[in-house]
């Protein structure tokens, strides 16, 4: 992801997240925060590359826990804006 990117989407500095800020804002831990169903209204972006797959693969809400949906769906279950947000090689 590029942060400059992101920063400049949102107009402000991104910082890092930890555990404790992360499980009080979604409701989940680290490493199983699915694309919905947060505690809180959360501003999602999603990479316009992810539209070029037919299917993709989501956190489920535990660390353990995937689940299958396709580009389309995920934009429209979060409400997502499509961006650029890669790092450019």
């Amino acid at each position: 992801m590029d942060e400059k990117r992101i920063e400049a989407l949102i107009g402000e500095p991104l910082g890092k997240a930890d555990a404790d800020f992360v499980r009080q804002h979604t409701g989940f831990v680290i490493g199983g925060v699915p694309p919905v169903g947060h505690l809180e209204k959360l501003v999602t972006f999603i990479d316009q590359d992810l539209l070029g797959f037919d299917e993709l693969w989501a956190a489920a809400g535990t660390p353990h826990a995937v689940f299958r949906t396709r580009p389309e769906e995920l934009v429209r279950m979060t409400g997502g804006q499509v961006a650029v947000i890669k790092v450019e090689a």
